[in-house]
């Protein structure tokens, strides 16, 4: 089957840029002497877990569900972080997983036992307090209040009270990057090593987190490879990283077909897919998803230097990939979802050409934070899941109907 043949809605799974990712990644791996674990958070597709294990050290999972996942379907190294653990998943956890990392002084003391008798290697996660992330609080660890790791002060009220309380610990923990770059790595972990290098120098291995776009054009991966030899030479430790969006950044698709234009004061198309639905993030974060031969109205003056409000006319040149003044003028749309809020709506787009009912409409970078967050709300139907292999051929892996919605509620 074709792309252009999918019936809609449907995630694309695009296998050869995620081939393009794994590469650069093991690489990085073969140089550095890192680990690299998929952070199944954000691209839990588990059909492609036997070609991503060629290519990295394993899975990190975020609960007992998803550490299952990674031991099943993946079977190499599987490490597991939550901010609390019941004993029953623990039970379970140190069976599956090769690292345990708690996220409190108090959780470290209610499982490490567990973790020592069955020789599971387990770590604090830390709050260095020191964020880089800019205006999305939402996903930044280190905002005032977070609940996500360790503080210096309390680390040291702990250790105060009992000394040897981390006793039998082999490593630490921290993640406060969010789809960043490795300058923010190199701040992070100043900061990381001036508050928690007394632990540092007595661990075996110490893990950077998530939230390293390592794979994007501009990755300064120069930059990433000094800061893991630094923490290697100076602590002799093993280095882990966790990144989900690098892994499979720009190799997923959704395709969706428009069902209805609605006029009142903006042209809206509605589509078969939506934004609360099928793309939570958008509304989450929020933010406007790349869309092909559409030109997001937002970034026409953060991106290209392009006043939005005046009448200029332009197009996408495909072949060059730049954009041209637009041959057949301009058209402005909103696009939005059938469902019945009043806010779920996609964003707002320019295009050359006017988009009519029937019309397709491919969403790029959809393959993280999508499939693993979509819901049912209103009754939408999920949208199926297709692999494409790098011949552009495209098989159908999952498809939802209506007991799958039924089973969920």
């Amino acid at each position: 089957m074709r792309f252009d043949e999918l019936k809609t809605p449907a995630y694309v799974i695009d296998e050869k840029m995620l081939i393009h990712n794994l590469e650069i990644l093991h690489k990085v791996e073969e140089d550095t002497g890192w680990h690299i674990l998929l952070a199944q958070k954000a691209f839990s597709a588990y059909a492609e877990y036997p070609l991503i294990g060629k290519y990295i050290s394993g899975t990190t999972a975020s609960g007992i569900y998803e550490a299952r996942l990674g031991a099943e379907c993946m079977g190499k190294e599987n490490h597991v972080f939550a901010p609390a653990f019941t004993d029953e998943d623990m039970d379970e956890l140190v069976n599956i997983c090769d690292h345990v990392v708690f996220n409190s002084v108090s959780q470290l003391k209610k499982h490490k036992a567990r973790c020592i008798a069955a020789g599971v290697s387990f770590g604090l996660r830390v709050n260095p307090e020191f964020s880089t992330q800019g205006d999305h609080a939402i996903y930044d660890p280190c905002a005032p209040g977070s609940r996500l790791g360790v503080t210096l002060k309390n680390l040291k009220a702990a250790l105060k009270e009992e000394p040897d309380v981390l006793s039998g610990m082999e490593g630490i923990h921290f993640h406060t990057l969010c789809e960043q770059n490795s300058d923010d790595l190199a701040e992070t972990l100043r900061v990381v090593e001036e508050k928690f290098g007394f632990l540092m120098k007595d661990m075996k291995w110490v893990n950077f987190g998530g939230g390293h776009h390592i794979t994007r054009e501009d990755y300064d991966i120069e930059t990433l490879e000094k800061c893991i030899s630094h923490v290697r030479r100076k602590y002799d430790v093993q280095v882990y990283v966790e990144p989900g969006e690098a892994v499979a950044l720009n190799a997923g698709y959704l395709v969706t077909t428009v069902l209805d234009k609605v006029e009142n004061g903006i042209t809206t198309l509605i589509l078969d897919a939506s934004a609360a639905c099928h793309m939570p993030d958008v509304l989450e974060m929020p933010y406007t998803p790349p869309l092909r031969g559409g030109l997001k109205i937002s970034d026409m003056e953060d991106e290209y230097g392009i006043d939005k409000d005046i009448e200029i006319d332009f197009d996408m040149d495909v072949k060059e990939g730049i954009w041209k003044p637009a041959k057949n003028g301009r058209y402005r749309y909103r696009l939005s979802s059938y469902t019945c809020l009043a806010g779920d709506i996609i964003g707002d787009y320019q295009f050359g050409r006017e988009i009519n009912v029937g019309d397709r409409l491919v969403f790029e970078d959809m393959a993280i934070y999508s499939m693993v967050k979509n819901n049912t709300f209103n009754g939408i139907p999920l949208p199926d899941i297709a692999i494409m292999d790098a011949n552009g051929d495209c098989r159908v892996w999952k498809h939802f109907d209506y007991d799958e919605f039924k089973r969920r509620l």
